[in-house]
């Protein structure tokens, strides 16, 4: 009891320690900051919550002490980085961000966030670009829950499951590429459009190869299901059914589908599908008004064969 009571009272005279005590640390912190001693930096200033964090006279110093603690991790961070350390990086610039959004600096979790993203990316660039895709994805994951913002990772990440036969993982990034409208994305966002439709063409014509239409179908529901304006989506879907002979639900959805369409040709094509349904369904003059909105690209043939049989 007698060595308890000792540690109790070693204990508090450690920790209430008289404002004058705490200012003499903050000065140390100070001082350690403006050599670039960032480390013993760090230790001060950390001394400085702890001991002030209960003193009232203190309030203004801890305050301090609690906004430049996170810089000097990040500091710290940003020398590893120079010297191409970069586990030694990762680990100051996370700290950083977690003290930042513990402290409420949310400017500096970004920053400090942003590099974490960034190392994340160099680590995972080998893996990628020797296109051993599991690892990549398992290194870009980190970075990408840190920045989504880092839209360069974040279309590798995208492919790295798209390649991996995740097809929908790699949409849900993808699109979120793509939906972002800031200048300083839009090279991103056009290529994250260009990929969607490269790897779900991909995926169509696998499905198509083994008449599983209704796979296509379910595909893109799914992706319609995120955004119901998916041009293509709703043109695959509107074909897959069309070749199921589903003309009954080629008729209720091909306007939908012709509407969404931005490039002339799909347009066409929608109406020519469309068309071609209402003629199998023997509603004849509906296939002329479909047929006769077919103007652009290779569907126009088909249309004008159509609807000269059905004008004779």
């Amino acid at each position: 009891m007698k060595k308890l009571f000792v540690s109790v009272v070693a204990l508090l005279a450690a920790v209430s320690l008289s404002a004058q005590d705490v200012t003499a640390i903050y000065n140390e912190a100070a001082a350690a900051f403006g050599a670039k001693d960032f480390a013993g930096a760090a230790a001060k200033f950390e001394q400085v919550i702890e001991q002030g964090l209960d003193s009232e006279e203190a309030a203004s110093l801890v305050a301090t002490a609690k906004t430049t603690l996170p810089k000097c991790y990040f500091m710290m961070g940003g020398g590893a980085i120079r010297t191409k350390n970069y586990d030694e990086a990762l680990k100051n610039f996370t700290k950083s961000a977690e003290l930042a959004e513990l402290y409420g600096d949310m400017s500096q979790m970004a920053k400090a966030n942003g590099w974490v993203a960034k190392i994340y990316q160099i680590q995972g660039g080998d893996a990628f670009n020797n296109k051993d895709y599991a690892t990549a994805a398992g290194v870009f994951e980190k970075g990408y829950k840190a920045d989504p913002d880092n839209t360069a990772m974040a279309l590798n990440l995208a492919m790295s499951y798209c390649e991996m036969g995740e097809y929908e993982k790699g949409m849900d990034i993808y699109e979120a590429v793509a939906a972002k409208t800031h200048p300083k994305y839009a090279d991103d966002a056009a290529k994250a459009k260009e990929m969607i439709a490269l790897y779900t063409n991909n995926k169509v014509a696998t499905l198509q190869a083994a008449n599983d239409f209704d796979g296509i179908i379910a595909m893109a529901d799914a992706l319609l299901a995120k955004n119901a304006e998916n041009a293509l989506a709703q043109k695959v879907r509107l074909q897959a059914y069309a070749s199921k002979k589903d003309y009954n639900k080629v008729i209720e959805l091909g306007e939908a589908a012709a509407k969404v369409q931005t490039d002339p040709e799909d347009v066409s094509l929608m109406y020519l599908t469309l068309g071609a349904a209402y003629n199998a369904k023997e509603m004849k003059s509906q296939a002329i008004e479909a047929f006769r909105k077919v103007t652009a690209g290779p569907a126009v043939e088909s249309a004008k064969a159509a609807l000269a049989e059905l004008t004779k």
